[in-house]
């Protein structure tokens, strides 16, 4: 006898779809034993740990593995190669060699280069460490006693855009989460009003544009958030940071309906990253115009401030970037040379003088006042770019810059870096370049073991900050890093 018709529709109505029906049976209630005992053990990561804690905020503050000598980094990334020959590692044998080719034997570069190149820049002793910086950076040279030096940096090739990957993300091929993201992952934020992980980069996108910030198989939560800095008025500089159409009020019971709808969805559908992103995304979008309009606007700052970072684009967001670490964000990436890149095949001496006038000052203001507000002793400053720059002269091909070799070639066998704050041994330097500055050669630090040192200082054992993704567990040093411990206090 045929069933009424609504009858049908109730049946169908309360159905299983095939693939919910094998979820539940063949993978339900094992896995939920299963999680159970590997959660016990320790086993499970930080997004298997929040699966019990109902709609506790993905972003929220979360303890690490051990005490965390830092809580929060400012990344100065120098777009397209800064010198080390020219900024933090001197070189004076180049001088005996000037013009002339370098006893390095199978000296590999990525184009033509030739004979020997000193520095056009003056180097001087500072500190009581009396560790040796360029003019370049005289001002930033107050703090290097504050400050790890470290002249022994690897990367795996010459080019740009793999460089890139490598020092943001960990790998210079495939897709992968970059170090903003995992530590977001990994610690959560300590302001729910503001994204935990910010990028400023003013005039657009690098190379390999928003690959730099991404957050890869992560959650899309955990996801750099892009700023054009060099915009000033706030709805320009965050899009759509206002409604003009509606109330706070009507703002917020229309977000509360919609997270009603789409929690009862995600109950259905548990660790669905991508909705979890999605309801994390709506929110944040409305508490940001509670604080985002606030903490960006510099202008707030006292006048003495504000002359120290001086008026310019990077003064400007560097101070932003201490403003929103002050407030509990987690990740600041500040992006220097976007626009008009470190990346000098030629006229180095003018190019390079041009853009460390820009960056030299407010750099040292940020160290300053960072130091002079206690906020240094937890907040991790890493500055550096992709790779270094060769200490011999690049032989342009015809056709190509102005024809007069005054320029360096890239040059990933050895490049400096420097941290200070958060834990950092300050007032030394860490590894060593050979005698011409080409490749590094005493105590020689991959991009991994940088990251393995950095995640340390976060509280985290790299080796256990994973993430399970298409049947392994991912982890920002895949399976390479090593923590330098000489850099730690």
């Amino acid at each position: 006898m045929a069933q009424p018709a609504d009858h049908l529709c109730e049946v169908t109505a309360g159905a299983l779809t095939r693939r919910e029906m094998l979820r539940r049976s063949g993978m339900g209630m094992g896995m939920l034993g299963l999680s159970g005992l590997l959660g016990d053990a320790g086993v499970l990561g930080p997004t298997s740990a929040r699966a019990a804690e109902g709609p506790r905020s993905a972003l929220a503050s979360r303890p690490t593995h051990f005490v965390p000598r830092a809580k929060h980094v400012i990344h100065v990334f120098l777009n397209g190669g800064p010198s080390h020959i020219d900024t933090f590692d001197p070189k004076p044998s180049l001088a005996k060699y000037a013009g002339k080719p370098l006893p390095i034997p199978n000296l590999r570069t990525e184009r033509k280069t030739g004979a020997a190149f000193p520095s056009p820049f003056r180097f001087d002793r500072y500190g009581q460490s009396g560790i040796e910086v360029s003019e370049l950076f005289a001002k930033t040279a107050r703090h290097i006693d504050d400050i790890a030096v470290i002249r022994s940096m690897q990367a795996d090739v010459p080019n740009h855009e793999a460089s890139l990957m490598l020092m943001n993300c960990g790998d210079g091929q495939l897709p992968r989460p970059s170090l903003g993201s995992w530590l977001l992952y990994g610690m959560g934020t300590e302001n729910q009003n503001l994204p935990g992980f910010i990028a400023m980069c003013p005039g657009g996108y690098p190379v390999a544009e928003t690959a730099n910030w991404r957050s890869a198989f992560l959650p899309g939560i955990y996801q750099g958030t892009h700023l054009d800095t060099k915009e000033t008025q706030i709805d320009k500089l965050v899009a759509n940071i206002k409604n003009t159409e509606l109330s706070r009020i009507a703002q917020r019971r229309q977000l509360e309906l919609l997270e009603t709808l789409n929690r009862q969805h995600l109950a259905e559908r548990p660790e669905d990253a991508y909705l979890e992103a999605r309801i994390e995304s709506y929110r944040l979008a409305f508490n940001m115009q509670m604080d985002a309009a606030e903490v960006l606007d510099v202008s707030r700052e006292p006048k003495h401030i504000l002359d120290a970072y001086g008026p310019g684009i990077h003064g400007r967001q560097l101070l932003m970037a201490r403003r929103l670490i002050e407030r509990g964000v987690r990740f600041v990436q500040v992006w220097h040379g976007a626009e008009q890149p470190w990346d000098s095949h030629e006229h180095i001496e003018k190019e390079h003088r041009r853009l460390a006038g820009q960056l030299d000052g407010p750099l040292s203001a940020l160290l300053g006042d960072l130091k002079q507000r206690g906020l240094l002793d937890d907040t991790l400053v890493l500055w550096g770019g992709e790779f270094g720059r060769t200490p011999t002269v690049e032989l342009p091909m015809p056709g190509t810059f102005s024809g007069k070799p005054t320029g360096r070639d890239h040059n990933h066998w050895g490049f400096s870096v420097w941290l200070a704050g958060g834990g950092v041994k300050g007032g030394q330097v860490y590894g060593a370049t050979d005698e011409f500055g080409f490749r590094a050669v005493e105590n020689r630090v991959h991009v991994h073991d940088l990251h393995a040192t950095m995640l340390h200082l976060l509280g985290f054992d790299h080796t256990r900050l994973t993430y399970r993704y298409a049947g392994r567990d991912f982890r920002l040093t895949d399976v390479h890093g090593r923590v330098v411990r000489e850099l730690i206090a």
